[in-house]
């Protein structure tokens, strides 16, 4: 079995067509999901969705690009608060993304660090999402670090080695997604190869990010057994091992998830 790590099953894309991307992703060997929130005015749909099915567990948290529209309702306090339903069992996804800049980059800090606090606070692990701003995501996750330890992952991780590096060295997965199946990605291959096994972890970021052979379809959970299928090629392991290890390496991490798989 495998898990995606990180899909937006509340996107149009798939929730249209829900209970037939949970039965695909069951076919596909998908034995679970964790579906993102990226804002706190559509958590009650994603918790939703994660209480309809058993094999769905859900994040609470506000992307970058919603830092300023969402500015007034991210506390440490609520964040924690919503993390206490039994079906939240991670905090974000939560970052800085100076490619896009949908928000002012000061914005984006503080709620970084607000959704930091709530992970610390919830013991909960915290779900980052940083592009192009790497220098920025280390000094502010080290600079947190130090007041207290906190869980973490970095998502669709597509940045330098030393953001992979230096996130492993307190303690964070790295997870990767379709990008490592694409022919302009060599160099994120390349680090992949250099990542231990046992801070690994597969996702799709669906409905975005289709992997080879998939490219130009939505993307969907089930689909996430090819980027799978690569990782396993670049870190010299046949499939079953990489399921295998990616799927405890998910349930350490997601650890107030009961497992079941």
């Amino acid at each position: 079995m495998l898990v995606d790590s990180h899909c937006h099953l509340n996107f149009e894309q798939l929730s249209s067509d829900l209970d037939g991307v949970v039965a695909r992703a069951g076919e596909a060997g998908i034995g679970h999901m964790l579906t993102i929130g990226t804002k706190l005015r559509e958590f009650a749909g994603v918790r939703a969705i994660a209480e309809q099915y058993d094999n769905i567990h859900c994040s609470v948290g506000v992307h970058p690009h919603e830092a300023e529209s969402e500015a007034e309702d991210v506390t440490t306090a609520h964040l924690v608060e919503l993390a206490t339903h039994p079906k939240v069992v991670g905090i974000g996804e939560t970052g800085l993304d100076y490619f896009y800049e949908h928000a002012p980059r000061d914005l984006q800090k503080k709620s970084f660090r607000l959704h930091i606090a709530a992970a610390r606070e919830a013991g909960l692990p915290l779900i980052v999402h940083t592009r192009n701003a790497d220098e920025d995501t280390i000094g502010i996750l080290h600079e947190e670090y130090e007041k207290g330890p906190f869980p973490g992952v970095i998502h669709c991780f597509s940045s330098g080695w030393e953001v992979a590096e230096k996130s492993m060295e307190i303690g964070f997965y790295i997870s990767i997604s379709g990008i490592v199946t694409f022919k302009a990605a060599e160099e994120l291959r390349e680090h992949v190869a250099n990542i231990p096994m046992e801070k690994l972890l597969v996702e799709t970021d669906s409905p975005y990010l289709a992997p080879v052979p998939m490219r130009g379809k939505s993307n969907e959970p089930s689909f996430v057994r090819h980027t799978a299928a690569k990782v396993a090629e670049l870190k010299g392991v046949d499939a079953d091992e990489l399921a295998a290890r990616t799927t405890d390496n998910f349930f350490k991490l997601f650890n107030k998830i009961e497992r079941k798989i």
